[in-house]
């Protein structure tokens, strides 16, 4: 798990890493600055029609605030995993050709179509298991640490399947997913469990997203690739 981690932060200055992160961070920014207006202006709306008259475009923009940062704060992985499973091609292949060449040669690449589909499904899942665990989160604030470690808790699960599904796509038939799964559920939930923390780390939740997918390229492989 380590070595997979030292591997992955090793390749980070490669070409295809920084084009990968520049496309999703961007695009990832973009989403939430569009969301925080679309929530500025609903919550304008709402207010005048509640009647608060001059005082509801304040509200309106100290409430999209705290909205805005809470929902970053729950949202960012969900959404962060999402837009990266589009370009998770690029970086696999990558990680691959550097240190399987074997693995390379037998991939199937995967279409943006197959790659959106995954990632959609992962934001899904994300999104909506993080929103059915909020009360808990909000309980567990008053511990200090108990916010934190459900959502690690959490996430290492549902990293651990998605990560697997980013290598799944090119290089596992679709219809032996179920079986794959299980064989490597030990090697998936280490993924997880790394990829999770990073996303509670500033600065490092940035580059989460790509460790991550090297990671699970490493990690799935077996992690017998040259180190060169």
């Amino acid at each position: 798990m380590f070595r997979a981690l030292l591997l992955s932060l090793g390749q980070l200055g490669d070409p295809a890493f920084l084009k990968v992160l520049a496309k999703s961070l961007g695009l990832t920014i973009l989403l939430f600055l569009i969301g925080g207006f679309a929530v500025y202006w609903a919550l304008i709306w709402l207010f005048d029609w509640l009647g608060w008259g001059e005082g509801g475009g304040l509200a309106a923009a100290a409430s999209a605030v705290v909205i805005a940062g809470l929902s970053f704060w729950l949202m960012f992985r969900a959404v962060a995993m999402g837009v990266i499973s589009i370009f998770t091609d690029e970086i696999v292949d990558a990680v691959e050709r550097k240190h399987y060449p074997d693995k390379a040669e037998v991939a199937q690449v995967a279409g943006y179509s197959d790659q959106i589909r995954v990632g959609l499904a992962s934001a899904g899942r994300a999104i909506g298991w993080n929103l059915l665990v909020l009360p808990l989160y909000l309980v567990l604030l008053v511990t200090g640490v108990g916010t934190v470690l459900l959502f690690i808790g959490l996430n290492t699960i549902l990293l651990a399947r998605d990560l697997g599904e980013l290598i799944a796509i090119r290089h596992v038939p679709r219809a032996e997913w179920g079986d794959w799964r299980r064989e490597t559920r030990g090697k998936r939930m280490q993924i997880g469990l790394v990829a999770a923390v990073l996303f509670v780390i500033p600065v490092a939740n940035l580059l989460a997203p790509i460790l991550s997918a090297a990671m699970a390229a490493h990690m799935l492989h077996g992690g017998d690739g040259d180190d060169a």
